[in-house]
């Protein structure tokens, strides 16, 4: 059984061996003959290709220019489209032929690696040979094709100078000015017809294609002049004139009024419009119109941006007048408050601890203004003498216009920050009477009851909020004022007072509740316990301490009257 299966295996594998080997060599076989089958294609291929180069249209086409030949130039030409095509078929042809057969023995010898370098090559000769084979039959058909072609252009060529012709005939006033070289254009373009007839009788194609390009240059050349010429002259002529005499009309009548256009330089650029549109003419005499439409639309758009520099010149004078006459009362105004502030800044900083910057920022103000102040007196001077224009003039003022807000905003804070400081000033005194009035009101308070005896926490109180009055009214008394200083004093003063006035409240209503609760309790001394209470409320009393005589009594009160204790805290409170 062993033996038996051992070699069951080895069957299997050899089988399986077997089955592996014949697998790979069928599929070997089938790439071999896919890439059998695309060579043979790409061979075929080349094949047609070869046979294409030789076109029967080469000879057919050398037949037919055979006959046109009337002059020794053309025999010469068809004797070398001869050797070319003899050299093409008889020697480049043949020898694709021979590489072929040595593809094809490559091919069945299956030497694959070289046969794909050899079929690129024989690519390349075909393209190159074929290539030439089309070049010269262009060449030959520019011949055979020329009278058919030609006939073709100079009938259209007719029918565009019909147009022209007709145009200029039912429009002569408009071409006054180039009659007589347009004439003249007209007379060479009726003999290259005569000459391109004359051409053709006598098969001198290579001739004729010279006169055919220059009928074509001439006609488009005169279909540009009928075209253009009556805009150039009427632009030259009249437009631009007219444009510049109106320019002239207006720059007079605003000179008069007082304007200063010299910064337009008119007369310069008149001149050289002029020079430009003389050189325009010129060549027109010749019919050479190049650029001249775009030279003239130039030299009318900068006669009309020269009429908007006018208006702008108009507009620029009525912001001028009106700026001059703001600037001036603005300036004035904000001198003659400076001025005042100026003069009173000795004071002032005798008066108030300024500093440093609040001090230099007048002086800045007072300097700026005087520099504006000059600046503008320069503008108006140049305005009047007219060495300037309003257009530049105006927006000089512009800039003083924007300056002087600026420096009447700097007026504004140093007058807003003076003006504090004297609020400030009469506000501390104001308040000082007041708070000197409450300290009189907490005084009052504890003479009028009488107390046995004041506590001493009043008095301390007290002389805190007296120090702190002295130190306020000291400060009001210094000179310069340090409006900061006074601001804290004050402060401290009135919180001090009011805590015064509040303890003599305190004070009093504690000391009433006592002396009421006392008096009150006495009827409940038959009771040991109230009465040492009472006894106990009453020493409190004498000796200033009122709230703890205040609740000793109540505390007597509460036991013969249960809860009274509960409502006269709240009642204190």
């Amino acid at each position: 059984m062993k033996c038996m299966s051992k070699t069951v295996f080895a069957l299997i594998g050899v089988t399986y061996y077997v089955l592996t080997i014949v697998t790979v060599v069928i599929i070997l076989n089938l790439i071999n003959k896919k890439e059998h089958k695309k060579y043979e294609r790409l061979i075929n291929n080349l094949e047609r290709e070869k046979n294409l180069i030789v076109s029967a249209n080469i000879l057919s086409e050398l037949n037919k220019v055979e006959p046109l030949l009337s002059n020794s130039d053309s025999k010469d030409l068809y004797l070398e489209w001869q050797r070319r095509f003899k050299k093409i078929k008889d020697e480049e042809v043949p020898r694709i032929t021979d590489e072929l057969l040595e593809i094809e023995e490559l091919f069945n010898n299956r030497s694959y690696k070289e046969l794909k370098t050899k079929i690129a090559d024989i690519e390349l000769d075909i393209c190159y040979i074929k290539t030439k084979s089309n070049y010269l039959l262009d060449e030959i058909k520019s011949i055979t094709l020329s009278e058919e072609k030609n006939r073709s252009t100079i009938t259209k060529l007719k029918a565009s100078y019909r147009d022209i012709l007709n145009n200029y005939n039912q429009n002569k006033e408009s071409f006054l000015l180039v009659s007589s070289p347009m004439e003249l254009q007209f007379e060479n373009v009726d003999k290259l017809f005569n000459a391109f007839e004359v051409s053709m009788e006598h098969n001198a194609y290579q001739e004729v294609g010279k006169i055919v390009k220059a009928i074509d240059d001439t006609i488009g050349n005169l279909k540009i002049v009928i075209e253009e010429a009556p805009s150039i002259i009427l632009l030259g002529q009249k437009i631009i004139p007219n444009k510049i005499n109106h320019i002239l009309k207006i720059r007079e009548k605003m000179e008069g009024e007082g304007y200063n256009l010299k910064f337009l330089n008119l007369d310069y650029n008149i001149t050289e419009a002029n020079k430009k549109i003389q050189d325009i003419f010129q060549r027109l005499n010749v019919l050479n119109l190049e650029d001249s439409i775009f030279e003239l639309k130039t030299i009318l758009d900068f006669f009309e941006t020269t009429e908007n520099d006018f208006d702008k010149e108009r507009l620029a004078k009525k912001i001028f007048e009106d700026y001059s006459r703001t600037i001036l009362i603005k300036i004035t105004k904000l001198n003659k408050i400076n001025n005042d502030l100026y003069k009173k800044i000795d004071d002032i900083k005798f008066s108030y601890d300024l500093t440093e910057s609040d001090v230099n920022v007048i002086s800045e103000i007072h300097d700026n203004l005087k520099k504006l102040r000059d600046k503008y007196d320069e503008v108006i001077s140049l305005q009047r003498t007219k060495k300037s224009y309003y257009t530049k003039l105006s927006k000089e003022l512009e800039v003083i216009n924007l300056n002087l807000t600026k420096t009447e905003e700097k007026l504004e804070h140093a007058l807003r920050t003076i003006g504090s400081l004297k609020e400030d000033e009469l506000r501390a005194r104001e308040q000082l009477d007041e708070i000197k009035e409450i300290l009189l009101k907490s005084k009052k308070n504890i003479r009028d009851y009488k107390l046995p005896i004041v506590p001493e926490n009043y008095f301390i109180e007290l002389s805190e909020a007296t120090d702190a009055i002295n130190e306020m009214i000291k400060v009001l008394e210094n000179t310069p004022i340090s409006i900061k200083i006074l601001n804290t004093r004050l402060d401290t003063a009135r919180d001090l007072v009011f805590k015064v006035f509040n303890t003599s409240k305190e004070i009093v209503k504690t000391a009433k509740m006592a002396e009421m609760a006392i008096v009150y309790g006495n009827r409940y001394r038959y009771n040991k316990e109230a009465d040492k209470n009472l006894t106990k409320a009453e020493i409190a009393f004498y000796k200033g301490n009122f709230k703890n005589s205040l609740e000793n009594a109540i505390s007597a009160i509460n036991l013969i009257e249960p809860g009274i204790y509960k409502r006269l805290m709240e009642e204190y409170q």
